[in-house]
Formats: structure tokens, C-alpha cells, sequence
């Protein structure tokens, strides 16, 4: 059981909302599976079995809540459910928690949050699954989480999970690039120019703190006060990954 890949199904009606969660789960190892109606998850969850049921309450037809009452009282399945709506009142945490759901998380959520309670999730349900992402030593420098960013330098892809409709220009991508070579070490503004290449000759060394100023700003949650991409007086930019979970 330690080796199986982890199986979410996600019963989202508003397509977006369900696209978002399922890179979110995809991006972290596990295996999403979509659909828009209680009807549609009760008719896979007769085929299928899944570790965590992600639902939203504000479903048509059979609202969530309902439906994870009867996963409970007639289907009998050994799955994680955890709600994932809008209704964020106490009365309504209090309904969804005492009837069915493991736990709750209310829209807009941060991506860091709804993986770190489908994380808990699965190891109260299922203490002996491996519930971290395993590493692959030859992507460990390709890929890379910067708070709500995904990055893959080998595929130079650059996805925000908080905001699909953020990109990187080439520049800004570039720079990201230079700076993951040497992760939490300081790379000066004549390393960057040099890197750029055949880019070098449209930057000098003040377009340099431009370019950066431009990163941090859609990289950065806040860019005043930068986690990720940070300046070392004297020495230049350097990058910070993120390289452990929160603690729970």
C-alpha cells in the first residue's frame, strides 16, 4: 500500500474550480480524477476506489453534504472526504464535519493549505501510506514550488495554481532560470548579464533590478517582503526554494 499512487476524486460543478484543484493534486505527485455531479461520483465510485473524495457542498442536485452522508450510511467506503466550498460559516463547518466530512476548507483557499488537509487527511486515515511526493533524483533541479507556482525548467513551464491567468515573459522566465542553476546561493547582476547570453546586450546592470522587481511581483505573495527571490547586498539575487511542508 506504501507504493500506490494516491487517488483523488474531485466533485466540483464549476469547471474552472475543478481544473485549478486537479493541477493543484497533480502537482503534487497524487492522481486527480474530475467529475460535476454527485450522480457522475456515485457511478466511478462503483468502478473505482479512491483515498480522498474532495466535494464541494454547493453541488446541483444532491447538495455535498448529503451525498457524504450517504457514502458513510449506504455506500460504506473507507475514503477521506474532504469538503471544499464556499460556505464558510461556522454553522455550516459544523454540519459538514459532524455528519461526514474528515475536514473543510473554504474557497478561496490558499494551495498550500488544501494540500497540507488532504496530507492530514490521508495519514489519519491511512497511517501506513506514503503520502509525500517521492523524489526523482534526475527532475530534482528541473522542478521547482514557489509558493503558488509551479515550475518546470525542463519543460519551460511556469503554472500559478492560485491564478491560471499569470505567465512569465521569456525575459522573466530567463531569469528564473539563471537563478534556479545555483538554488540558495547568490548569483551577482554581471552572472545574470553574462547567462542571458545573446539577451545581454538589451540589459545593463540597473534593467537587471527591473527584471527582478518584475518577478518578485508575480512570483512573490508579497513582493515587499520577498520569500523566494531575495538580494544580497553585494552580492547579487538569490533564489529560495521551498524544500519542506509546513508543519500541521
Amino acid at each position: 500500500m506504501q507504493n500506490q499512487r494516491i487517488k483523488i476524486l474531485i466533485v466540483e460543478d464549476d469547471p474552472d474550480m475543478a481544473e485549478l484543484i486537479a493541477d493543484l493534486v497533480e502537482a503534487e505527485g497524487w492522481s486527480p480524477t474530475v467529475v460535476h455531479s454527485a450522480e457522475d461520483a456515485t457511478l466511478i465510485l462503483g468502478r473505482e476506489q479512491f483515498h480522498i473524495l474532495l466535494l464541494d457542498h454547493n453541488l446541483p442536485g444532491i447538495s455535498g453534504r448529503t451525498f457524504a452522508q450517504r457514502i458513510r450510511t449506504n455506500l460504506g467506503l473507507n475514503v477521506g472526504i474532504l469538503m471544499v466550498t464556499a460556505a464558510g460559516s461556522a454553522t455550516e463547518r459544523v454540519l459538514g464535519l459532524e455528519t461526514a466530512a474528515d475536514d473543510y476548507v473554504v474557497k478561496p483557499f490558499e494551495p498550500i493549505e488544501l494540500t497540507a488537509r488532504i496530507k492530514a487527511v490521508l495519514r489519519r486515515i491511512a497511517p501506513s501510506l506514503k503520502v509525500e511526493k517521492e523524489p526523482e533524483r534526475e527532475h530534482e533541479a528541473s522542478s521547482l514550488r514557489l509558493g503558488d507556482w509551479a515550475v518546470d525548467l525542463s519543460a519551460r513551464r511556469a503554472l500559478c495554481l492560485a491564478d491560471r491567468s499569470k505567465t512569465l515573459t521569456s525575459a522573466e522566465f530567463a531569469l528564473l532560470e539563471i537563478l534556479a542553476q545555483t538554488p540558495n546561493k547568490p548569483v551577482s547582476r554581471s552572472q545574470i548579464l553574462d547567462r542571458l547570453g545573446a539577451e545581454s546586450d538589451r540589459f545593463i546592470d540597473r534593467n537587471v533590478d527591473v527584471l527582478v522587481l518584475r518577478l518578485r511581483r508575480k512570483i512573490e505573495r508579497n513582493p515587499d517582503l520577498p520569500q523566494h527571490i531575495q538580494t544580497r547586498r553585494g552580492k547579487g539575487y538569490v533564489l529560495h526554494t521551498e524544500t519542506a511542508e509546513p508543519p500541521l
